[in-house]
């Protein structure tokens, strides 16, 4: 602990007023933003401003929440940094005289009118957990001035019995409530309707699309006359053994691990040709003699279930938020704007970052350096006017991390979005391969990912790995497109035909692993080698066609 934090953990901050009163005095609210939320909101993980230089915060609306005696307040904040930019964030805060309720969960030390007690977020306190659950329950979305208390149609709970938290988040706070519901708090929210609390709230009540949790109620704020926030998102709990991204690379690692014992000469396997569609009934046996037809079983299931989630989203033919619609050139002008700039951002990281990389990342990252042009040209070749499908809401940020696996099957969730987009572009319609070049990446990524976290278990050398991570790779995607393409065409989905799914697919990829490459060169560059190697593929690909 610093010092200035340890000096601060022993303020005790002063008001001639009682708790009841304390958001309307002019002063708290100022010390609030200045002397105690500055050094507090950058240790929470839930901020997502850490990589950026904060100037100042405000408390842009603020709303008591009280049952009886319990009065806590939901406090909305707009965060202002010197980039000039600002991100909203909601905070519950209560206020305790007692110690153990405190814990580790101190925001400041308040004396109020004499009394010591502490500032805390709410959301550690079981007795308001259990007060907005009961308030979902009661369902009367009118009963209080601006916040709206929804209970979702097929919320079959009877009060409240218990609640704990689920893991832990990046952006958000999650409950589970009576082992069967979890409600997801919004930490950084947006004006205007939350794309997972859309979506989710669509696909029950339509029930297009089973394998995804149900919709059982909402917390949302009336910002404006016009503008509300979603705070809240209660759902099923869909029982899981855990999330795909750790289901497939460990079976990754139990193939890697069969790979080496066999010795087997990894020059003999091959990559298909791109985009090749795979049936399960015509792998080839060198490969399923060290990676199981289990594996590509579950890749099958997996895509049959992605074509689900798009069919559903793609049939509504009333509500304009779902209606598919054609691409057109307003679309196409927002999608080259957004790309460009992020790929100039991309491109400025790379050439800040060299010196963070070495060997084959650095070789690679030179490669990228030099094929920019082409990059930008090949971004910039999108044309509307050869595009015969149809756009949809999608996913917008599907990875294995966003499915969870139970009994040998996939459930959806987590439909906000990419987290760098605005709320206004993630809700723009898209066309339903880019969630598919998503999950390709995650593929991807999990083999790599495999590969560096267990190299010194495996005989052979990188380069070899690396060989047969592209063979693996090409294989998962042959089987998925074969699979996930026969369904939506046999639903009458319209993806486009073949030539215009491989173009959309390309582009995506392109589009999604130029995404990737700024988060890795910020946060762990050891793993730009994969957005870096997956670009390279891309272009390489191109070349060859």
């Amino acid at each position: 602990m610093s010092a200035s934090e340890e000096i601060h953990k022993n303020l005790i901050f002063k008001y001639d007023c009682n708790w009841e009163e304390l958001l309307d005095q002019e002063r708290f609210q100022k010390e609030f933003c200045e002397d105690i939320l500055e050094p507090y909101i950058i240790n929470q993980r839930w901020y997502g401003g850490k990589a950026s230089a904060l100037k100042y915060i405000e408390i842009i609306d603020w709303f008591p929440i009280q049952r009886d005696a319990d009065r806590f307040y939901g406090v909305v904040l707009e965060v202002n940094f010197k980039e000039a930019f600002v991100q909203n964030y909601f905070m519950p805060i209560g206020f305790v005289t007692d110690s153990d309720y405190a814990q580790d969960n101190v925001i400041a030390h308040l004396d109020l009118n004499g009394q010591r007690g502490y500032l805390v977020d709410a959301l550690q306190l079981e007795v308001f957990r259990k007060q907005i659950f009961e308030k979902i329950l009661e369902g009367e979305k009118f009963r209080y001035k601006n916040v709206a208390y929804r209970r979702g149609y097929f919320n079959e709970a009877k009060s409240y019995e218990s609640s704990r938290f689920l893991g832990v988040e990046q952006s958000n706070t999650s409950i589970v409530y009576n082992e069967s519901q979890i409600l997801k708090i919004f930490r950084r929210v947006y004006v205007d309707e939350n794309p997972d609390y859309e979506i989710s709230k669509y696909m029950t009540i339509k029930g297009v699309f089973k394998n995804t949790p149900k919709y059982l109620g909402s917390i949302t704020l009336r910002f404006s006359d016009k503008n509300v926030i979603t705070l809240g998102l209660l759902q099923e709990l869909v029982p899981n053994q855990g999330d795909a991204w750790a289901y497939f690379t460990d079976n990754l690692k139990a193939a890697f691990e069969e790979l080496s014992r066999q010795q087997i000469d990894v020059y003999q396997l091959h990559k298909t040709r791109n985009f090749q569609q795979i049936q399960l009934s015509k792998l080839p046996e060198n490969i399923l003699t060290w990676c199981p037809k289990a594996f590509f079983k579950d890749v099958s299931q997996l895509a049959k279930r992605t074509a689900e989630m798009h069919i559903g989203l793609g049939q509504e033919r009333v509500n304009n938020a779902f209606t598919p619609q054609a691409f057109g050139n307003d679309y196409t002008v927002w999608l080259k704007n957004r790309l460009i700039y992020q790929f100039e951002n991309r491109t400025n990281l790379v050439e800040n970052n060299l010196h963070k990389l070495e060997d084959m990342r650095l070789e690679l990252a030179h490669e990228f350096l030099s094929n920019k042009k082409i990059i930008r040209k090949r971004l910039l070749d999108f044309d509307e006017d050869k595009l015969k499908s149809e756009r949809l809401r999608i996913h917008g940020d599907y990875h294995l991390g966003q499915v969870l696996v139970n009994d040998g099957d996939f459930y959806i969730i987590d439909f906000e979005g990419e987290p760098e987009s605005t709320i206004r572009d993630r809700k723009v319609k898209q066309p339903p391969i880019k969630d598919i070049a998503g999950m390709f990446r995650s593929f991807h990524y999990a083999i790599y990912a495999t590969i560096f976290n267990n190299q010194e278990s495996y005989d052979y050398k990188i380069e070899d790995l690396f060989h047969v991570a592209e063979v693996l790779y090409s294989h998962m995607v042959g089987v998925f497109l074969k699979t996930y393409i026969g369904a939506v065409q046999k639903a009458n989905l319209n993806i486009g035909y073949i030539n215009e799914i491989e173009f959309l697919l390309q582009y995506c990829l392109l589009e999604k692993a130029v995404y990737e490459l700024g988060y890795e060169l910020n946060a762990r560059p050891r793993w730009a080698i994969i957005p870096l190697k997956g670009i390279s593929n891309i272009l390489n690909s191109i070349e060859n066609e």
